[in-house]
């Protein structure tokens, strides 16, 4: 039977941990001249974009969950020993938190801070590609995940410039939600995986 202790420790631990990127975000910011919050703007445009945005994602994670392709198969052993196991015992709402924490810290870090500072030096594009090999490589928990990492990371990149107007809110609200869906979906695996055990 899987530890209720180590379960609240881990989720405790993953919301502190991605809520410290914002501030990592605001003190890299505050060293570069580069403020993250700059361009997050809260409007229906920006949430609908979003939410429209994360769709297409959403649809790809669950076409792979039906392949049987081994490094794909992989990547879903490890997420559910590691998220699956460490959020065993949490209700929904504890995931809409971490996925929320996780949207808006990380993209405060990566889109908002990041990918501007970075532009600002070398342009557009390689502010975009360097960004993102970044982003992947903090999420470099297999190869093929790295990669997946980094196209999700290059499209959040480009969203954020959605609609022709450059605003923070919609990669935040595709990384949350998406995150969310997959938070979810691990869980409710992990809890099958679990009853078959026994």
């Amino acid at each position: 039977m899987e530890n209720r202790p180590a379960s609240e420790q881990f989720f405790k631990i993953a919301c502190y941990f991605e809520g410290s990127l914002a501030l990592v975000a605001l003190a890299l910011g505050w060293l570069a001249n580069v403020y993250p919050f700059e361009n997050l703007y809260f409007s229906e445009d920006g949430l609908a974009g979003g939410l429209l945005a994360t769709l297409p994602l959403v649809l790809l994670f669950f076409a792979m969950q039906q392949l049987s392709y081994p490094p794909i198969q992989k990547i879903r052993d490890l997420l559910l020993e590691t998220l699956g196991a460490g959020l065993a015992f949490r209700h929904w709402t504890d995931i809409l938190v971490l996925a929320g924490i996780a949207g808006f810290a990380e993209e405060a870090l990566f889109r908002g801070f990041l990918q501007p500072w970075l532009e600002n030096h070398w342009g557009a594009l390689v502010g975009l590609l360097l960004s993102n090999v970044l982003f992947a490589l903090v999420h470099a928990v297999t190869p093929l995940y790295t990669l997946l990492a980094m196209l999700m990371g290059l499209y959040m990149g480009v969203m954020l410039d959605y609609g022709g107007e450059r605003n923070l809110l919609v990669p935040m609200v595709i990384h949350a939600v998406y995150d969310f869906v997959a938070f979810v979906v691990i869980l409710r695996d992990y809890r099958i995986r679990l009853n078959r055990s026994f």
